[in-house]
C-alpha cells in the first residue's frame, strides 16, 4: 500500500469516537445536551485527534430506550436542536478534518412511529406487514435481549387480535426486513442522511435484522444496503453491531465480489480482554486474537475497551465469566442480564492508572481501528445510581464545575445526574487535564499520534510473539510502510521477555515510540525487554526505507 491509500480506505487507520449529544455539552442551560454545544467541542475532538465521530441516535423518540426506539427516521429530538444545528456540526466537523456517521436504528422502530400506529390500527392496514404478525406464539421463540424486562418477543395487540415480534423491548416493534417495501424505506433513509453529509452508519443490532429474510439469504440486505450505499456515496461506510462468534461474523463482511459490513466491533476479543485483565494472564486474549479471521483488504475489525451498553460477558464460559464479574463487579448492582457489567473501566481496575494505561495502549496498537466512548480519554467513571445501561452515560465532564461544566443548569435539571464519588468533575474533568502532561487525556494525544503515524497498525500483518511469561503479550505488526512491536504487561509484577523480532536481520534498531530511548537486537534477532508491572512499550523496527519523522 501507498501512504496516499490511506485517504481512499480512510476508516483502516481512523479513530472514532462515540458520543451521545444528549449528555455531551448543554448550550441552552435547559439541562439536556444538543448540537449547538456540540458544535462548541469539534475542536477538542480534533486536538484529541479524533478523525470520526459517532452519534448515538439523534431521532425523535419517546426516550423509553434512550433514543434507540425511534419515532420519525428523517429527523433531530427537537431536545437536540434541529436538522439545520446538524448540518452545522457535520460542517464544522468536516472542516476540522472530522467525519460524521450515525446510528443507524431499522431493526425495529417505536411503537409511536406512524408506520406501527397504522398497521395496528387495522389487519387491512397498508403498513401491517412493515411489521410481523403472528395469530399464534410460535412453539419456539428465542430469548428476548432482556430477558429481566420481557417475558418472550411476541406481544399481543387486542385491537387486531394478533401478535407482533419484538426481540428488544415490546414497545420496539421489530420492522419486517424481508418485505421489499421496508427495504426501500432503509435506503430512502440512508440516501437522506447521506445528501445531508453523513459518511456512513454504525447499524444496530444486525444479526437480528436478518432473521426475517423471505428469501432464505440471511445477508442479502446486508449486501444489497452497501450496494446502495456505495452508489450514493462511494467512502461511506457501514460499521455493523454483531455480537457473534468469529466464524457467524465473517459472512457479514460480504461474500466474493459482493461486499458487506465495512468493519465491525470485535466482541468476543474484548470479552477475552477483561477476562485476561481479571487473571492477570494474558494467554487467554492472545489465543483469542490469534483466531481472529483475516479479512478483505477493504474491510475491517473495530477494536473497544467499553461502549454505550453493558459489558457484554456472553461469548465467556459460564465459569469464565464468574472470574470476571468477581474481579469487576463484586456487587450484583455492578452485574446487568446476568451477562453484563454496567461500569467504566477505571473504576473496574481500581483507578489504578498504570492499569488504565496499558489497556488503552493496547487498544491502539491492536490491528484494526479504535473507537473510544466519549469520557475515557479523561478516565470517567459509572453513576450506579442511574438505572441499567444508562449508568456509563453520564454528562461529559469538562470542568471541575459542580454539573462538570455540561450545563449551568442545576443539578436536579440535568437529563443524567454526574457521579459524585471520586470520579466526579472535582477530581476528572477535561479542563484540567488539558494542561497537565502527565494526565489520561495526553497520553491519549500521543497514543493517537503514534497510533495514526504508524500505518502498519491499521493495513499490515498481525503476529503474536512467542515467549516465556504468562503475564506478557507481545505482537507484530508489519506493513508496507514500516514495521512495530509492541508488549504489554497484564500483570502487576515486572517481567522480562526475550522476543524475536519478525524481519530482523542482524542487529536491528528498535527505537521507542511512547518514551524516549531505543534498543538493539542481537546478531539473531532477538531483544530482551524489560516491563514493570502493569509495563507496555511500542518500538519502530527501523529499516533504511522507512521515512517517517517518528
Amino acid at each position: 500500500m501507498k501512504a496516499t491509500d490511506t485517504g481512499d480506505l480512510w476508516w483502516k487507520t481512523a479513530v472514532i469516537y462515540c458520543l451521545d449529544v444528549e449528555t455531551f455539552m448543554d448550550s441552552n442551560d435547559d439541562g439536556v445536551g444538543d448540537f449547538a454545544g456540540l458544535a462548541q467541542r469539534i475542536d477538542y475532538l480534533a486536538e484529541l485527534g479524533v478523525t470520526c465521530l459517532w452519534l448515538m441516535p439523534f431521532y425523535p423518540t419517546p426516550g423509553r430506550d434512550d433514543g434507540y426506539d425511534v419515532m420519525d427516521f428523517y429527523g433531530v429530538d427537537p431536545r437536540l436542536g434541529h436538522l439545520g444545528d446538524l448540518v452545522e456540526v457535520v460542517r464544522t466537523a468536516r472542516d476540522r478534518g472530522i467525519r460524521v456517521i450515525a446510528d443507524l436504528v431499522v431493526n425495529h422502530t417505536s411503537d409511536q412511529h406512524p408506520w406501527f400506529r397504522d398497521a395496528r390500527s387495522s389487519r387491512d392496514s397498508r403498513y401491517r406487514d412493515f411489521y410481523v404478525w403472528r395469530d399464534e406464539v410460535p412453539a419456539h421463540q428465542p430469548e428476548p435481549v432482556f430477558p429481566d424486562e420481557e417475558d418472550g418477543v411476541w406481544h399481543f395487540d387486542e385491537k387486531t387480535e394478533q401478535y407482533y415480534l419484538h426481540n428488544f423491548y415490546h414497545h420496539q416493534p421489530d420492522l419486517n426486513l424481508g418485505n421489499p417495501r421496508v427495504v426501500d424505506e432503509i435506503a430512502k433513509i440512508i440516501g437522506f442522511w447521506l445528501e445531508l453529509g453523513l459518511s456512513g452508519f454504525r447499524i444496530d443490532a444486525v444479526s437480528y435484522m436478518l432473521e426475517e429474510q423471505a428469501d432464505g439469504d440471511p445477508h442479502a440486505l446486508v449486501r444489497s444496503l452497501r450496494k446502495y450505499l456505495s452508489r450514493r456515496s462511494g467512502d461511506a461506510v457501514m460499521l455493523g453491531e454483531n455480537n457473534l462468534p468469529y466464524d457467524e461474523q465473517v459472512p457479514y463482511f460480504g461474500q466474493g465480489d459482493a461486499e458487506g459490513l465495512t468493519m465491525q466491533f470485535d466482541f468476543v476479543g474484548m470479552q477475552h480482554l477483561y477476562l485476561s485483565l481479571a487473571r492477570h494472564d494474558a494467554r487467554s486474549f492472545a489465543a483469542t486474537v490469534s483466531e481472529r479471521p483475516l479479512v478483505a483488504e477493504d474491510a475491517q475489525w473495530a477494536n473497544f475497551v467499553r461502549n454505550h451498553d453493558e459489558l457484554t460477558l456472553d461469548k465467556l464460559t459460564d465459569a469464565e465469566r464468574a472470574e470476571v464479574f468477581a474481579a469487576f463487579a463484586p456487587d450484583d448492582d455492578m452485574r446487568l442480564f446476568d451477562r453484563g457489567i454496567r461500569r467504566r473501566l477505571p473504576p473496574m481496575l481500581d483507578g489504578d492508572p498504570r492499569r488504565v494505561r496499558m489497556v488503552y495502549s493496547l487498544l491502539f496498537s491492536l490491528p484494526g481501528t479504535p473507537v473510544i466512548f466519549y469520557g475515557e480519554e479523561i478516565g470517567m467513571g459509572e453513576n450506579l445510581a442511574i438505572a441499567g445501561r444508562q449508568s456509563v452515560r453520564t454528562p461529559m465532564q469538562w470542568s471541575d464545575g459542580v454539573a462538570g461544566g455540561f450545563s449551568s443548569s442545576s443539578r436536579r435539571g440535568l437529563a443524567r445526574r454526574v457521579p459524585g464519588d471520586g470520579y466526579g468533575p472535582a477530581h476528572v474533568n477535561a479542563a484540567t487535564q488539558l494542561t497537565d502532561p502527565d494526565s489520561l487525556l495526553c497520553f491519549f494525544q500521543l497514543l493517537i499520534r503514534r497510533y495514526r503515524s504508524s500505518t502498519e497498525i491499521g493495513w499490515g500483518s498481525f503476529e503474536v510473539l512467542d515467549h516465556d511469561s504468562v503475564g506478557v503479550f507481545a505482537h507484530a505488526m508489519t506493513g508496507d510502510q514500516g514495521a512495530m512491536i509492541a508488549v504489554h504487561n497484564f500483570a502487576a509484577e515486572p517481567a522480562v521477555v526475550t522476543i524475536t523480532v519478525p524481519g530482523a536481520s542482524g542487529e536491528t534498531r528498535l527505537r521507542e515510540l511512547l518514551a524516549d530511548g531505543e534498543c538493539t537486537t542481537d546478531d539473531r534477532g532477538r531483544v530482551e525487554l524489560a516491563l514493570p508491572g502493569y509495563g507496555y512499550r511500542w518500538l519502530r523496527v527501523h529499516r533504511d526505507d522507512d521515512v517517517r519523522l517518528s
